[in-house]
């Protein structure tokens, strides 16, 4: 596993357990010789990510839609930071440049980066690892969310087991690299007759 691409906050949040999350996830995927992709921005979880990984020599690309530039703060000190056009292209060119995925605490743009990685496995577009930094149970309501969602069936059960949930980066990160896909074709959805 050469990169992985985190998904995170463009703020701090109001616990400094999640900035130390973020330090120690980036300080064991430099130890492990591991790159950063991320959203690029140099506020927040995010800056404390690249921050991180940059101190300790390692590689940090960010990829940032040109019309965020400003209001997120593009990081300069990266290794590579790409400016795209749109956030659906900052999207693809992360999946394409990471081997594994890692959500941090973060909102809305976080859980849709999420959401939309884990979605694409679930179609069988791609079979890369994906794990949450469960930092102070921060993830634990909407995991519940995905375990009702499931129960109401919403969700296959085959499917709720895509996200990999630690509370370490070390465990999380050996998760990762010994992932072995459950799911490894397209599997066409049958929609139940109309009742």
């Amino acid at each position: 596993m050469r990169r992985i691409c985190v998904f995170t906050g463009s703020n701090l949040g109001n616990r400094p357990e999640y900035k130390e999350a973020a330090q120690a996830l980036g300080q064991e995927m430099v130890a492990r010789g591991i790159g950063l992709v991320y959203g690029g921005a140099s506020v927040g979880l995010m800056g404390v990510m690249a921050d991180t990984v940059l101190a300790g020599g390692g590689e940090a690309i960010g990829i940032i839609p040109r019309g965020l530039f400003r209001r997120e703060i593009g990081h300069q000190g990266l290794t590579k930071l790409y400016e795209v056009e749109s956030m659906h292209e900052r999207k693809a060119l992360m999946a394409d440049l990471a081997d594994g995925f890692i959500a941090l605490p973060g909102g809305y743009g976080t859980f849709d980066e999420l959401f939309e990685i884990v979605t694409w496995e679930q179609l069988g577009l791609h079979t890369k690892p994906i794990g949450l930094l469960d930092t102070a149970g921060y993830f634990a309501p909407l995991l519940a969310l995905i375990t009702h969602a499931s129960k109401e069936g919403f969700i296959r059960p085959m499917h709720t087991g895509i996200v990999i949930r630690e509370q370490s980066p070390a465990v999380l990160l050996d998760r990762l690299v010994n992932h072995r896909p459950a799911i490894t074709e397209n599997i066409w959805l049958e929609l139940p007759p109309e009742r």
